[in-house]
């Protein structure tokens, strides 16, 4: 049985400076950009290689998308829409389970509260305390316990790691 590998990444911080930009087209912040580096280095010393991106349609989840392009795999197919921007979990939920039981690995990138939602309702009841708050551009890598991303559902998956930006700051030894 092939086993799939779910990645949920919260966007990267963005920028409120201009307050009259609609939501959706808030860009990332320069704290954000650094984030994303961090975030990418993490992907790749990690080897965490999507096969699929699934991104919300705003700008600051495609500026994150852009952030880490250079721990992703080369031609890793984006898939941009409209129906992930500020999507509660129930929607991303219901996008993953479209998802082809021949891609392994899905990188979804979204928005809270419903990537956090999400990636705990996802989990075993026990492992939920592990992800108390799911600040921007932290990332919750949950294995499938299903054979099919159409089974995926409440406590259908195992946290195998969730970081944080401070986290990997830290680990780097930088502040």
């Amino acid at each position: 049985m092939a086993t799939h590998r779910l990645l949920l990444l919260r966007h990267a911080k963005s920028d409120w400076a201009e307050g009259d930009t609609p939501d959706a087209q808030r860009p990332l912040a320069d704290s954000g950009l650094r984030a994303c580096a961090l975030v990418a280095r993490h992907l790749r010393d990690s080897n965490l290689a999507p096969d699929l991106i699934l991104c919300s349609a705003a700008l600051r989840t495609r500026q994150t998308v852009e952030g880490i392009a250079a721990a992703l795999p080369a031609g890793v197919p984006v898939v941009t829409e409209d129906r992930l921007y500020l999507a509660e979990a129930e929607t991303l939920l219901d996008r993953l389970r479209d998802v082809d039981d021949g891609v392994p690995t899905v990188l979804l990138v979204g928005h809270n509260p419903g990537i956090h939602t999400l990636a705990v309702a996802l989990l075993a009841a026990t492992d939920r305390p592990r992800i108390a708050t799911y600040p921007t551009a932290a990332l919750a890598v949950e294995d499938l316990l299903v054979p099919r991303w159409a089974e995926l559902g409440q406590s259908t998956t195992r946290l195998a790691s969730f970081v944080t930006p401070r986290e990997l700051r830290e680990s780097a030894g930088s502040s």
